[in-house]
């Protein structure tokens, strides 16, 4: 029987009503409840933003596979308002879709909003900009930020709500601020967030706050937001009951559980990593089985860690010196960074099943491609390609420039001779390589303490060019260095005793290749005292693929990939090997293109790998 149009219309508002009026989230004091049923949160994180959107699916596949029920995700402030009221939202940014894929999975869904983030982000997920907003202090009970937090949330929620648990969607929880009692204690502002989040997301979704289990707690705790912690999954059975308020208190949840660890650039580190330890992992095993015992909920951090493509990543300061993370957010997790399970993955999965419930078969494990050559030509100078000058003889963060990421390029012709150590007085912000006449003559920088740092004398007669090539290695994401996070070269630089004013400044953002002018130097000639130099090439493939690019006895620099910003390289290591994920290829000319910050002329052949290499090399830069 043809049912008429309008009782199909009815029908369908009436299952609506329906899903809608059934699906909720809630807790007392011991659990949570899913649709009024008991539900123990097995987590893990993997945030859309680290990780190609194509690839999504897959990720949740295994996931599920795993025995996990629930998806955590930060969400990255900076890259979707990459300009005041500007949001981007296509690929790897289309949280919604993220969502909506992870609900079809047949995955809960926990937002990490912030809007402070952490992450081992540049500037902890806050986008640059908030530095040219007048008065701001971050993370404070400040006008200037909370108006922009407002701004942010407001957005946010508007675009999100309708996946809130109320509305049929799997957004179950949302988290306000990151660890916050490890940085302050000032109630008035993490009240004024609470109550951001209160107006802007759906009633339906459970607020929650994550501290250390410690005194922690206490700092970070809201009134009436469930108090939840990260790290063991013991200690947070004596520090809850000790430290949180009654209002605060609820069912055990573990929101960052922790795998293994974050590399950060450096001659001596190593990656963090247990596979292959079966001590350390029937350990990790133990801890979360027994979580799930005593009734617990967890998220592993990482179930997928991912990539910081292209200027993401950040950085902690340490010692008077800065610690980028590397371009790999592998994390050592049970899922490597391109998506494939490791030994960890295969035993919690032994260790999950048990209280997991319709756990899917493991996908089909597809193989890593090798590419045993790519041709890679110098084709210009990157200094052959720079865009129109800003000139000032006072300088200013490359903030004040509208510029957020990459290199910013000063350029100073002497009127008159100069003589002495090269003195900035800012430092470098935070790697600055110096040109006299295009020829390089040293590097600043800050992954090594002042005193440490190279001391680079340089004398200029009338007419030679200086040139300081500075590159922000990512903003600090945690500690108190975080409110002020300018990047550049900026206030007086010196040589001797004289003063340098009058520069001509050129930002590269490297947000598109820059092409040479019609003037540049052919043919390209390549030294180890060159200016960098841009190598470009193409390749076809017999298979498609996920690959490891491995640059041999190349320094330092950025790779891209049919447009595509792999991030940086460096060969201190501990990275040496560079993810290119196969859904950003083709069989057929896939172009690639490699920014060479310092050229030697004994650069080795680029080529795809199926087994990474981890391993530190001596710094050609060090003092």
């Amino acid at each position: 029987m043809r049912v008429p149009p309008l009782l199909c219309l009815l029908s369908g508002l009436i299952q609506v009503q329906l899903v809608i009026g059934k699906t909720n989230f809630t807790y007392d004091q011991k659990s949570f409840y899913l649709n009024g049923e008991p539900f123990q949160i097995i987590g893990g994180q993997m945030d859309a933003q680290r990780v190609p959107w194509q690839s999504w699916p897959s990720r949740f596949s295994y996931a599920r596979a795993m025995g996990l029920n629930t998806i955590f995700t930060y969400v990255y402030w900076n890259l979707i308002e990459d300009q005041p009221g500007q949001y981007i939202t296509n690929g790897s940014n289309n949280i919604y879709a993220y969502v909506q894929q992870a609900q079809e999975a047949g995955l809960q869904v926990v937002l990490r909003v912030g809007p402070y983030i952490c992450g081992e982000r540049d500037w902890g997920g806050f986008p640059a900009w908030l530095n040219n907003v007048g008065d701001m202090t971050v993370r404070s009970n400040n006008d200037a930020f909370l108006n922009q937090t407002q701004s942010w949330l407001s957005w946010l929620g508007n675009w999100l709500n309708p996946l809130a648990i109320g509305n049929g969607g799997p957004v179950i929880m949302a988290q306000i601020e990151n660890e916050y009692g490890f940085y302050g204690s000032d109630h008035t502002y993490t009240g004024a967030l609470s109550s951001q989040f209160n107006s802007t997301f759906d009633s339906s979704i459970v607020f929650y706050t994550n501290d250390g289990p410690s005194s922690a707690l206490q700092s970070g705790e809201i009134p009436y937001v469930l108090a939840e912690t990260d790290g063991s999954v013991y200690d947070m059975l004596t520090a809850r009951p000790q430290y949180v308020q009654a209002s605060s208190q609820g069912p055990n949840l573990d929101g960052e559980y922790y795998i293994a660890g974050t590399d950060q650039w450096g001659v001596n580190n190593t990656h963090a990593s247990f596979s292959g330890q079966p001590d350390r992992i029937k350990s990790i095993q133990a801890d979360l089985s027994g979580a799930l015992a005593n009734g617990s909920s967890f998220s592993i951090y990482m179930f997928h860690g991912g990539t910081n493509f292209g200027f993401s990543n950040g950085a902690y300061w340490n010692n008077d010196r800065t610690n980028p993370i590397t371009t790999s957010y592998d994390y050592g997790a049970p899922l490597d960074e391109t998506g494939r399970p490791t030994d960890i993955y295969y035993a919690l999965r032994d260790s999950l099943k048990p209280y997991a419930k319709n756990i899917t078969s493991v996908p089909d494990v597809l193989p890593l491609v090798s590419i045993p050559s790519i041709n890679v030509q110098p084709s210009f100078y990157l200094f052959d390609g720079l865009p129109d000058p800003l000139q000032m003889d006072q300088l200013k963060n490359i903030e004040q420039l509208n510029q957020w990421y990459g290199y910013t390029l000063y350029r100073h012709v002497a009127n008159s001779t100069l003589s002495g150590l090269l003195n900035l007085n800012y430092g470098p912000k935070d790697r600055v390589i110096v040109y006299i006449n295009g020829q390089r003559k040293g590097v600043l920088d800050s992954i090594y303490p002042r005193d440490q740092q190279q001391n680079i004398t340089l004398t200029l007669y009338e007419g030679d060019i200086l040139d300081l090539l500075n590159e922000n290695l990512g903003r600090i994401h945690f500690g108190s260095d975080i409110t002020s996070q300018t990047k550049g070269v900026f206030g007086d630089i010196t040589v001797g005793n004289d003063e340098i004013s009058g520069w001509n400044v050129y930002t590269l953002p490297l947000d598109e290749m820059p092409t040479p002018s019609v003037d540049a130097q052919s043919p390209v000639a390549v030294s180890n005292s060159s200016t960098p130099i841009i190598y470009t090439g193409s390749f076809d493939l017999t298979t498609v693929g996920d690959t490891f690019l491995e640059l041999p006895q190349w320094t330092k620099g950025v790779i891209w990939v049919n447009g595509n910003n792999l991030g940086r390289f460096w060969t201190i290591g501990p990275q040496q090997s560079y993810y290119l994920p196969g859904v950003w290829l083709q069989e057929t000319n896939n172009t690639i293109q490699i920014l060479n910050l310092e050229p030697t002329g004994l650069e080795g052949t680029v080529v795809g790998v199926t087994n990474r290499t981890w391993a530190s090399h001596p710094d050609p830069d060090a003092a």
